[in-house]
């Protein structure tokens, strides 16, 4: 399976569209406007504590304080208060995390209360776990990590931790042995999958870079203002990268030149056999459109989503949960009975399911209908196929068995908001108005508007795009609406017809290619006392088509 990572950059952030095998797996915008990313550590100020709820709300500079939960505070919360408070009452450098020199405290009572441990208006360093989604503001932990490449960096802490999906005993034990002899004194370590067969000076150097990223933002501390960040989560482009660039990875193509550059200096440190990947994009066309990503969005993000045999997906979103329901369509006849049907259909859905989930990053609860089967293998096919497909998915999930309605449950973890893209379109010829130009006028409009353009602005080199029909009613015949204009303006007019465009459209431009007149807006109904139609220009490309919202 290859993959390809194309970005569309943009003054204001980006989209990155993640490709397996050409098709579309994981759409992300990149706001450089949005300032709470998951990850993000902020020295936090305690507004509230909420005893029924056992937490604490935290003023972290958002507009809505952001939500802890005593069970996010961590076993050595303790010790983090008391390092926040040293520093920021010494006003000096952050002391080293030493065993000797700064031991930690005892972990804190998991059954205890918030308001023991927090009180109102005091100090503390959070991490952001989950990005404003809706009407809440962001949840957080003080249960500090740094994801890198290969680790993950957990201040207060000792224990070295070793990923589950590294299964190999003997791997388990060196990675064990050799996160011990590494890690300094009062950091933990978490060992990533992708750890497993690294020798010891990759991981060193991802340690190394870690503990420096730690001790910058920790020296941040001692002059750092209320609700400051403290360290910052690398760009959505960066964080991809790092957790998901491996052998398959075949090509990564950009069309700004300084993220090109950007991008191929942060591959060239963490993995510098994989720098040559990076493309700069140069092509004349749009590069969402020429990677076909363009059609893929507007075919998959909308309620209904087509599955290969005929069949089709409904996807509805509600406040508690998303529900989507598999139908088998009018088409799907090819196997010889109702239930080879039901089970072709079914993992066909299952693939595109796992696929939407992580296209459109649906979170918390998903229940998927799926065709009734009767025979209890074709169940288990069904569950295990699932399973496998979304095995690639990076968040956290949860899949049941088909419950006896032929329901299946799905839990996913949800850290930021739901992507969104709207694919219902304006009426071309109405523009959502249900109203147009009479269209038995657009040619006499078209004819006053070169007689004014050739006659009062003494244009040259004029091109006429309009509606085929148009284009047959102003060039066919011997003495053709064309060769009138001819004989009477002494100027030859280039007609072209564009199928794009409705009866009532047309675009004239000039020799250099400039727009002239547009007319885009067919709901139109007065005239100025000329009797010439006024234009309605929108903003649009010289394709014709509308500006991406």
């Amino acid at each position: 399976m290859t993959s390809e990572l194309v970005i569309n950059a943009s003054p204001s952030g980006g989209r990155i569209a993640l490709l397996q095998n050409k098709g579309l797996v994981e759409f992300h915008y990149e706001n450089n406007s949005e300032n709470f990313s998951v990850g993000d550590i902020y020295l936090g100020t305690v507004r509230r504590i909420v005893p029924g709820l056992n937490a604490a709300f935290i003023d972290i500079g958002y507009e809505k304080d952001a939500f802890l939960h005593y069970l996010d505070l961590g076993p050595n919360v303790t010790t983090l208060m008391k390092y926040t408070k040293s520093v920021r009452v010494a006003n000096k450098k952050p002391p080293q995390l030493k065993l000797g020199s700064y031991p930690l405290d005892e972990p804190i009572d998991k059954l205890g209360k918030m308001a023991d441990v927090l009180k109102n208006n005091q100090q503390i360093l959070v991490q952001v776990v989950k990005e404003p989604i809706s009407t809440k503001g962001p949840r957080l932990s003080c249960q500090l990590s740094l994801a890198g490449r290969y680790l993950v960096l957990v201040p207060f802490s000792n224990e070295v931790n070793i990923s589950r999906k590294i299964t190999d005993k003997n791997e388990r034990r060196r990675l064990q042995k050799l996160l011990n002899s590494l890690k300094p004194e009062n950091f933990g370590v978490i060992v990533r999958t992708m750890a497993e067969g690294k020798d010891v000076a990759e991981l060193d150097r991802d340690l190394s870079s870690l503990i420096e990223k730690w001790n910058k933002g920790a020296a941040k501390l001692a002059t750092a203002k209320p609700n400051e960040k403290m360290i910052g989560e690398m760009t959505r482009t960066s964080s991809m990268l790092r957790d998901m660039l491996n052998e398959s990875f075949d090509s990564i193509v950009v069309d700004d030149k300084e993220m090109s550059e950007s991008i191929k200096s942060y591959i060239h440190d963490i993995a510098p056999e994989k720098e040559k990947i990076v493309r700069f994009y140069t092509g004349k066309a749009k590069i969402f459109e020429q990677f076909g990503i363009e059609k893929q969005l507007k075919l998959l993000f909308g309620k209904t989503v087509s599955l290969p045999s005929g069949g089709y997906l409904i996807i509805e979103h509600t406040e508690a949960l998303h529900v989507i329901d598999v139908n088998s369509g009018n088409k799907s006849s090819s196997e010889s009975d109702q239930e080879s049907t039901a089970l072709k259909v079914n993992l066909e859905a299952a693939a595109e399911v796992a696929r939407q989930l992580r296209l459109r990053d649906m979170g918390g609860i998903i229940v998927v209908d799926f065709i009734d089967m009767r025979k209890i293998e074709h169940k288990k096919q069904l569950y295990t196929h699932i399973k496998d497909e979304m095995s690639r998915d990076r968040s956290k999930f949860t899949v049941l068995p088909l419950s006896k309605f032929g329901l299946m449950q799905i839990t996913r973890q949800r850290v930021r908001p739901e992507v969104n893209i709207v694919t219902l379109e304006t009426c071309p010829t109405c523009n959502g108005t249900g109203k147009t130009t009479a269209s038995i006028g657009i040619a006499d409009l078209i004819e006053s508007r070169l007689d004014y353009l050739l006659t009062k602005q003494n244009e040259k080199g004029l091109v006429l795009t309009v509606h085929p029909y148009l284009f047959a009613f102003f060039t066919k015949g011997l003495y053709s609406k064309r060769m009138q204009w001819f004989f009477k303006y002494g100027k030859w007019i280039k007609c072209v017809a564009d199928t794009s465009l409705a009866l009532s459209e047309f675009r004239i431009t000039n020799q250099a290619g400039q727009d002239v007149e547009v007319n885009f807006h067919r709901n139109n109904d007065t005239t100025n006392e000329q009797g010439e139609q006024q234009s309605d220009l929108r903003g649009q490309d010289q394709d014709g088509h509308e500006d991406e919202e």
